[in-house]
Parts: C-alpha cells; structure tokens; sequence
C-alpha cells in the first residue's frame, strides 16, 4: 500500500469517526444525562486517551510559560465549539446540526477576509452564497415545520468558534505545537468550562449504567482520539486539502447514523440543502488550487 492510498485510508476514517459524535451522545441523552456531563467525561476521557499516547510517542508535556495565555483561549474555544453543537443536538435532529457545522471553513474564509484582509475570490463569495442557500432550505426542514431557530444559533456559534480555534492556531505561537499536544492541553483547559458549569462538579451525573459506560468511552476516543491522529496522518501523507475535502464523510456519517438508528427524517428538500453546503465547503477548500492552476495554464497559453 502506498503513502497516497494510506493519506486517503486516514483521511476517510478521520472524517467517519468524528461523525460519529452522534451516534454515542444521544443514547446518553435518553437515559437523562445533561449536555455538560456528557462533556466533562467526553473530554477528562479523551485527555487522558491522548496524555497516554503522547507518553507512548515520548512526547514531552512540558509547555513554554508565554504559550499558556493561548492556550487557554484555544482551550475555551475548542470547549465552547462542543458545548454549542451538542446544546444543539437537543433542539434538531443531530445530522442536520452536523451538517451546517460543516459551514466552518466558509466562516474561516469570511474571518479571514475581514479581518486579516485576506483577498476573497469570486469562487468564495459564490461558496458563502450557496452555504447560506443550503442552511436555507435546512431551515425550511421536512415540509411540515422549520427547524428550530434556537438549534442552527446553536450549531453556528459552535461552527463560528471551531473557525476561530483554528484562525487562532495558525495565527499564534502554538502553530508549531505537535497536535497531540495541543489537543491535550486544549481538552484540559476546555475540561474547567464543564467543571464550572456543573458548579465544581457537585452537579455532575452518575453514568446510568454499564452500556452507557461504552458509549462515553467510545465518545472520548472514536469522534475525539482516534479522528485526531487519524487526521494528523492524513495530512502528512496527502496534505491539508485532500484530507480537508475527506472531511465531507463527518456530515453524511452523522446523516447515516441519524437516520438508520434515531428515525430522523431525510426529505428531498433536505438532501438538495445538505449537498449544497457539501459543496460549498468543497469550493471553498480548493478554490484557491483551482485559481492558480488556471493561472499556470493561462500564462502557459500566453507564451
């Protein structure tokens, strides 16, 4: 098997496995657990899932004192992208939610745009157009009643602080900071969000039942360990696009699973919005190849 096969093998199960968010969270939902129990076990588990990985790989966990300041920002955020999607999940069906999640690399095209002054494209503006078209005819659900309002708030300000997570990585000091680490660290200090919101913990839920004990493990290492490494692979093999364009299976996963196990409805109306927003993002992903290809074709046919 070689590298670009192996890239593509990673990339693929990255994308799958973090769509699979989901499929462990709202059986915990059922038995009775609160949003910010599920989190707190999600990421005390995955914490240390990755500090034992990182001992494994001999990775040291000493960190520089001027990279702490960040790394609380990016823990917060990281904390808060999860919080909104899964208060989300509560409101809509988890699919759909995961699907306009999807929009945050269109959120990291506008930030940049505005903020950075980063040149957009005409690729670009047509993506957001169709982004938000898509959320549209989201937002019109099933053809019986809209989704709820409440819901896509939710799932966009957990895709607004993923985008920003990310900006903020590139953007700071711990751009340098091995993945596994700066996950472990952004797990830890976005673990202190639950630990408040359950007022020191003395609010925090008793897992049901040893079932429900699968789910939470599986929860801390399928979405969160295992799409991490995964991902990190991918981009060494194949590099950021192609592992960024394997990210469309998070959505159809999440779509898969909602439909099969949970009964959530899948309309014609539906489908149409979800592949515009796949779409979108794709757009948004290669455009910036696709334009300097044509611009390497164009000054070719020009000598």
């Amino acid at each position: 098997m070689n590298n670009r096969t192996k890239g593509f093998i990673y990339g693929a199960i990255a994308a799958a496995s973090y769509g699979m968010n989901p499929l462990f969270t709202l059986p915990l939902y059922a038995a009775g657990m609160s949003v910010d129990s599920v989190l707190f076990y999600r990421y005390l588990l995955a914490a240390i899932v990755l500090a034992i990985l990182m001992k494994i790989q001999h990775q040291p966990f000493a960190i520089k004192k001027n990279d702490i300041p960040p790394l609380l920002i990016m823990g917060f955020l990281f904390s808060f992208s999860s919080l909104f999607l899964f208060i989300s999940y509560k409101h809509m069906d988890a699919g759909i939610a995961s699907t306009i999640l999807f929009v945050y690399p269109v959120m990291v095209a506008i930030i940049m745009g505005v903020f950075f002054k980063e040149k957009i494209s005409g690729i670009t503006v047509f993506s957001i157009i169709l982004a938000l078209s898509g959320i549209g005819l989201l937002y019109q659900g099933d053809g019986e009643k809209p989704l709820s309002t409440v819901g896509i708030i939710f799932v966009l300000l957990s895709s607004l602080s993923y985008a920003t997570y990310i900006i903020g990585v590139n953007r700071s000091t711990l751009k340098q900071m091995p993945t596994a680490k700066l996950t472990f660290y952004a797990l830890l200090f976005g673990l202190s969000v639950y630990i408040v919101r359950l007022n020191f913990c003395t609010e925090l839920q008793a897992i049901p039942s040893a079932w429900l004990w699968g789910d939470i493990f599986a929860l801390a290492i399928l979405p969160t360990a295992v799409s991490l490494v995964c991902t990190a692979m991918a981009v060494h093999y194949i590099g950021s696009t192609p592992t960024a364009i394997l990210g469309a299976l998070e959505p159809v996963t999440a779509l898969f699973f909602g439909v099969l196990l949970f009964k959530e409805k899948l309309t014609p109306r539906l489908i149409i919005g979800i592949a515009m927003i796949i779409t979108a993002v794709t757009l948004i992903i290669i455009g910036k190849t696709v334009i300097k290809k044509m611009s390497v074709l164009l000054q070719i046919s020009k000598k």
